[in-house]
């Protein structure tokens, strides 16, 4: 279905994108959930890191993560990630003004990694509200989003 609509889908790949005699590493993960059931001694960052040093290699190239997972942001900071972008956490589901996000798989209530961007030294991070709902079919205060990012030369 998506080779056929033009859509690539990284599962645990990098590819290369060139443009103008300048590489951008882009990296895929396979979310962690439909391989572990649980995290009860803390081993999906460990298998994430494994997977990404795997993934990036020697290259020390500009970096770009499409992750599931906000929650990870520690280990894709530790992995030396440039920029990751995330989701997820649906915004919190319900959104509360002034405090954000109510409730977030993964993260629990109150979630850190919500929505919007977050940095953590050189790795920044977009985490997308989405278009969609998780087991619960109701947003409150959320609307959906598409992030549009415009990436620059600096």
């Amino acid at each position: 279905m998506s080779k056929e609509a033009g859509v690539i889908v990284l599962e645990d790949e990098a590819i290369p994108l060139e443009r103008n005699g300048e590489t951008i590493t882009l990296l895929g993960l396979a979310d962690p959930d439909f391989t572990v059931k649980g995290d009860m001694f803390g081993e999906v960052p460990a298998m994430v890191s494994t997977k990404l040093k795997n993934l990036i290699g020697d290259e020390s190239g500009y970096t770009i993560l499409l992750s599931h997972r906000p929650e990870l942001l520690e280990t894709y900071v530790n992995c030396g990630i440039d920029l990751v972008f995330a989701g997820h956490a649906h915004g919190g589901q319900f959104r509360l003004p002034f405090i954000g996000g109510l409730v977030a798989p993964n993260q629990g209530l109150f979630p850190k990694y919500d929505a919007g961007l977050y940095t953590d030294g050189g790795t920044s991070m977009v985490v997308s509200r989405g278009i969609g709902n998780s087991i619960i079919p109701l947003r409150f205060n959320n609307r959906p989003e598409i992030v549009l990012v415009e990436l620059n030369a600096g």
